[in-house]
């Protein structure tokens, strides 16, 4: 199996750390079973450039939000809005195979909004999610869902 390809943006450097641990985790499970895949990831951030996306991607996006609840009276995203763009552009959003979300469980339906919004308006599944940097037993739990859902969109 291919590398499984992530796109991230990290603010405060929780998902960056997340990404690590998660890419670090994945070369454990391919070195105990080639089978299994290792994790390429790319950062996207407000300078990066704009690329056309030509491998199935995942992508992880923390949760900030100025604004309305999310709910019933709005919402406006804050500070992540470049990976939004970046997904938007060109034909990128059809190469997204699922979104990993993370944020405060304080927040409650907050709770990984701008995955769950990423999901439904790039027609891409809601897959997995984490709080803050995550914990070793999300990494396992993560990287599960992340290799079933490549194995989904990969033929045989």
């Amino acid at each position: 199996m291919q590398p499984l390809r992530i796109l991230f943006i990290s603010i405060e450097g929780n998902t960056r750390n997340f990404v690590e641990n998660l890419t670090a985790y994945a070369e454990q499970q391919h070195a105990a079973n080639a089978s299994l895949p290792t994790i390429e990831a790319t950062e996207i951030s407000e300078v990066s450039d704009f690329v056309d996306e030509t491998r199935p991607y995942f992508c992880f996006v923390p949760t900030y939000l100025n604004g309305g609840n999310g709910i019933d009276n709005g919402v406006k995203e804050l500070m992540t809005n470049v990976m939004g763009e970046y997904i938007a552009y060109n034909n990128n959003a059809r190469q997204l195979i699922g979104v990993v979300g993370s944020g405060n469980r304080n927040f409650n339906e907050q709770y990984c909004l701008t995955a769950k919004r990423y999901a439904a308006t790039f027609n891409a599944p809601f897959v997995a999610n984490y709080e803050l940097r995550g914990v070793p037993r999300d990494e396992t739990r993560v990287y599960d869902a992340l290799v079933a859902r490549a194995k989904e969109v990969t033929p045989a």
